[in-house]
Order: C-alpha cells, then structure tokens, then sequence
C-alpha cells in the first residue's frame, strides 16, 4: 500500500533538485565562511550569492535578509529584538488569537518583562476584524504582528489593508510629534513560496520564513528586517549576519532555502492552480459525502492547499489514527502542538464548540499530491468517519 502524505503544512520532502544543491556544500565546499583561507571565501560566496538570489525573488535588499534556524526562531527575534531596542516606556504590541505558538508565546514572554499585550479575535471565518484593529491602536504601540496565513484552517489575512493603517497611524504620529515607533511583522511561514508576497507594497517591516515549509531543509529560516530598523540580537557571539544573528552560517542549508525558493517562484501559478483544484474537489466531495461534516475557516480567502474539516460525533485523535493505520498521514492542527488534548486554540477563536473542534482533520496538500491520493483518501476517510461514529460516545443526530 502506498503511503499517502497530507501533511505539507507541517514540514514537506526536500526537493531533489535542492539537495542536489545542497551536495557540495556538506564536504566540498564546507569551510567556514568567516574563515580569510581561500577555502573559506568559496563559502562566503555562495552565503552572498544565496542570499542575493533570495532577496531579488522576495523584492528586497540582501541586508535586509537575516539567516536563522527556523521560522520560531525569526519570529522570536522579531519580537524580543524589537520590544528591547525601543527604550521607552508601556510598550503595547498587538497580534491576533489565531498566531502560531512561536509567536504567541514571545509575546507572553514579553508580557511578563511589562509588554501590553492585545490579542484581537477573529470571525467564525478566521479572518481579523480591521475596525477592531484600528480601535485598540494605542500612541504606544510598537510592534503590529499579523500571520499571512493560518497554518491550522488556512485563513488568508488582508495584510495590504493592515499597512494601510499603520501608514495612517504612521503620518498621524509624526503630526502628533509622539516618538514610539511602528512596525508590521507579519510570520509568512505558511506563504512564502506558495503564494506571491509583496512586503515593500504592503508596508511590512518584519516577516518570518522557513525553508522546511517549501521543499527545502530543515534547519533553516529567515528574517526579513527593514532597512534602518534597530533590533536587539538574540545571541551574542561573533558578528555574524551583521552582528544580528551570532553563529556559523549553515551554508548547505541557506543554498538550499535559497533553491527551492528559486523553485517556488518558478512553479507558483500552476501549482497554486493546481492545489486549488484538489482542495476544492477534496472538500466538495467530503461535504457531499459525509453527513455532519463542516469546513472550518474561509471558503475562498485561504491557502490553496488547506483543507480544515470536522466530523461530527467523532474524535479527530481517532480518526487520524484510523487514516494512519491505512498509511494516510494528516493532522488534527498544528504539529507544534499536537501532543496536546486541549481543543485547538484556532478553532476555539472562531467560536466552534469544544466538540466540533475536537472533530477536525487538517489535510494540507503538497507538490506530490494527486487526484488519486484524494480519492483514496475519501474511500477510507468515509468509511473510517462510519465506523468511528457508530462506536462514539459523542451523541449527534444524523
């Protein structure tokens, strides 16, 4: 039986092309790029060529890229940097109740070093309310972090809209004469890759990326930081990444972010054509099929391979170990947080009962997915949600 992935949003295969790309890179070419030799320089030069080759993809300057180890990683110095660079007093930060967790927890972290903190709900379709947005704006506010996209039901967020107020909220300070700083970090993460993302147009100061989100290695993320915007590093040490980002350079895996993001832009259109095609034909079926069945999130306003359901009178736990046990791997939410019995934090914002929550499945799809896989998919998943629901102890009527 062929083994049948469905969890893209949570890490995806490395394209053979990128690890081919790779190869030099572990025992060839493999000397420090800090390192005068000659040897040294052949790594130097491929960390400028890569990130040359990703800030003319992203639309931005090479010092503007900041090479971490993974997207919580850029997230984490988003936040931490810029909440210590701004000596001032009652900073406020705002973020939605949807983020992933690598961006919630810094900004419960920074709560406790006297951060405000405002979390702004969401619509039952997982989207923010840009009226309730521009009303908790307070003259201290210095940090605006908004997801392009959920990882959890795939809510694409109106981030053009988003720097149109912190433009306006921008001018109005400078009349006003109030010295607090604003920046727009927005975690990308989900998006960067898979659809087109226009930080100099949108007015975002920050985004966060990851290289294992889009065919390349783990181990490998960014930061975008805006010209002449002051951050504190998070690691202290060599003066690596001018002296924001302290540690050897992972060179194998910076080529490698940088070729699958090559590969990405390449493919883009078909393959968010592509996507959606599947996504759509995957949920049309399984609310035609299945009876109690709900798609969680936005209809159309989501990522092209995201489709978030929820079974009624079935635990998700035990319908993913079912699809498991028929080699059919997906998720019940975000993998960062799976181990967990409490309900999705996702889905609970968009104010879905405890037991509809606890009935979800996120299928993401990938570059390898076909229409066949889906179909399987829907033969086992249909009987799986039958046989589960005639053994519940959840009471529904059907």
């Amino acid at each position: 039986m062929k083994k049948i992935y469905l969890d893209y949003s949570a890490t995806t295969p490395v394209d053979r092309r990128v690890m081919k790309s790779m190869q030099p890179y572990f025992s060839k070419t493999f000397a420090n790029a800090s390192s005068l030799h000659s040897a040294g320089k052949l790594a130097q030069q491929a960390l400028v060529d890569s990130r040359q080759k990703i800030a003319n993809l992203l639309g931005v300057s090479p010092e503007e890229i900041i090479f971490t180890a993974s997207g919580s990683e850029a997230n984490n110095l988003a936040f931490k940097g810029i909440f210590n660079a701004i000596d001032l007093p009652k900073k406020h930060i705002i973020t939605s109740s949807i983020e992933h967790s690598a961006v919630l927890n810094p900004a419960r972290f920074l709560e406790g070093q006297g951060a405000q903190v405002t979390y702004l709900g969401v619509s039952q379709e997982g989207i923010i309310d840009l009226g309730k947005l521009k009303n908790s704006l307070k003259p201290q506010t210095v940090l605006i972090s908004i997801m392009h996209a959920n990882n959890e039901m795939g809510a694409i967020q109106p981030l053009a809209e988003i720097g149109e107020i912190i433009k306006q909220e921008k001018e109005k300070r400078k009349k006003e004469k109030n010295n607090y700083p604003l920046y727009f970090h927005t975690d990308a993460v989900q998006t960067l890759g898979h659809l087109p993302f226009l930080a100099q147009k949108w007015g975002v100061d920050l985004f966060s990326g990851s290289a294992h989100k889009l065919y390349g290695p783990k181990g490998v993320g960014l930061l975008y930081l805006k010209k002449g915007i002051k951050i504190i590093p998070l690691f202290h040490g060599g003066a690596h990444e001018n002296g924001k980002r302290a540690s050897t350079e992972n060179i194998p895996g910076i080529v490698g972010f940088a070729r699958a993001l090559e590969l990405a832009y390449q493919e883009m259109d078909s393959e968010v054509k592509r996507l959606k095609k599947l996504r759509d034909y995957l949920i049309e079926s399984v609310l035609k099929k299945i009876e109690n069945s709900c798609l969680n999130g936005p209809q159309a306003q989501r990522l092209p391979n995201n489709a978030n359901l929820s079974f009624a009178g079935v635990e998700g736990e035990a319908l993913l170990m079912y699809l498991d046990r028929q080699q059919i791997y997906c998720s019940t939410g975000s993998a960062c947080s799976s181990a967990s019995l409490a309900p999705s934090h996702v889905l609970t914002a968009l104010n879905l009962p405890p037991e509809i929550s606890h009935s979800s499945l996120r299928f993401s799809l990938g570059r390898w997915t076909n229409k066949k896989e889906i179909d399987y998919l829907l033969e086992k998943l249909i009987l799986a949600v039958k046989n589960l629901r005639e053994i519940s102890a959840l009471k529904i009527n059907y």
